[in-house]
């Protein structure tokens, strides 16, 4: 590891550049460190060389970008969410002078690895059709298990582009996600029915909740 990794340290001044600046890299997306088990950074020696190269003779960075917007309820696409987040990335990629190679979007919770649109930007990503992805918040593109994502894509030379660094404090997205766990892991145990009467019933108790929290 010690021959392909460095630490934070040796990785700015190899750049030129301050610690603080790298780890500002890092939360933007531009430049992604591997974890080790104590959870130090530690950056890949090939990717600071093509850095270096890439600055030393003054080229223009890969600035092809896929954009990915997701609701997770039909409501929410039906109430413009999806056209208007979708309308928000492509203003953002505009202003920064990327060209979108593609936009996918998805109607499904951030908990469902079966979006067809993720799979066919996972795609264009293996292909190395891209060199950015472009998401308005960081649960758009998985409520959990998005540093799994982010370590597949840079893999493929692809970094994540979040413009608003934080998650979305949706209410309503939460609560579908929990009720899509609780009825995943119902549908488990009890079988698929087991599994829908759960949901429902987790539904119902949440608009109780809800309406008992309306002042009078």
């Amino acid at each position: 590891m010690d021959e392909q990794f460095v630490s934070i340290g040796k990785a700015a001044k190899m750049l030129g550049m301050s610690i603080e600046g790298l780890r500002k890299w890092e939360r933007e997306g531009r430049l992604i460190p591997v974890r080790t088990v104590t959870n130090h950074r530690r950056y890949r020696v090939a990717d600071l060389h093509a850095l270096m190269h890439e600055t030393e003779h003054n080229s223009a960075p890969d600035t092809r970008c896929i954009l990915y917007a997701r609701v997770s309820t039909k409501k929410q696409q039906e109430a413009g969410n999806l056209d208007r987040q979708l309308g928000r990335l492509t203003a953002y990629a505009a202003e920064h002078q990327w060209t979108v190679v593609a936009a996918f979007t998805d109607v499904a919770s951030g908990l469902n690895e079966k979006r067809r649109g993720l799979h066919q930007l996972l795609d264009l990503a293996r292909e190395r059709q891209a060199s950015v992805v472009v998401v308005e918040y960081r649960d758009r593109l998985a409520r959990f298990g998005l540093g799994y994502l982010e370590t597949f894509l840079h893999a493929f030379g692809v970094r994540v582009i979040v413009m608003e660094n934080m998650v979305k404090d949706d209410q309503q997205e939460l609560v579908e996600d929990l009720i899509a766990i609780t009825t995943s892991f119902s549908a488990r145990i009890y079988g698929k029915r087991g599994g829908k009467k759960m949901g429902s019933t987790v539904r119902q108790a949440m608009a109780t909740l809800a309406q008992e929290e309306i002042p009078e």
